[in-house]
């Protein structure tokens, strides 16, 4: 997996996952996020247009990251999801714990 962290023009830190997003890589994929969060950033949009896997660890990472990011008074977005992405949350109810739009420039236009 490799991910690229970017800040829009509206001040959206914007996470691009290419790959999977596996418990080899989750802590990586944290830090970044966490890194941004501690500098002040509490807007966050993690595109998964160029995911194919997520695993439970990957998971997991999403929920610990958005609790931060809300305690803090900010919002975290997905984008991009697969239909099998899609299905597994909707499986895992985490459809009801984050917005999800179907491209990255609709979940910023949300913002």
């Amino acid at each position: 997996m490799s991910f690229t962290v970017r800040k829009d023009p509206k001040g959206v830190m914007v996470v691009s996952v290419d790959g999977q997003l596996i418990v080899g890589n989750r802590h990586e994929f944290k830090e970044q996020v966490l890194k941004a969060l501690e500098g002040g950033e509490t807007k966050f949009l993690i595109d998964f247009s160029r995911t194919g896997y997520i695993d439970s660890s990957g998971l997991g990472v999403l929920v610990s990251l958005s609790k931060k990011v809300r305690e803090v008074g900010g919002e975290l977005r997905l984008a991009g999801l697969n239909d099998d992405l899609k299905a597994l949350f909707e499986l895992t109810k985490l459809d009801t714990l984050f917005p999800i739009a179907d491209s990255a420039s609709a979940a910023l236009a949300a913002f």
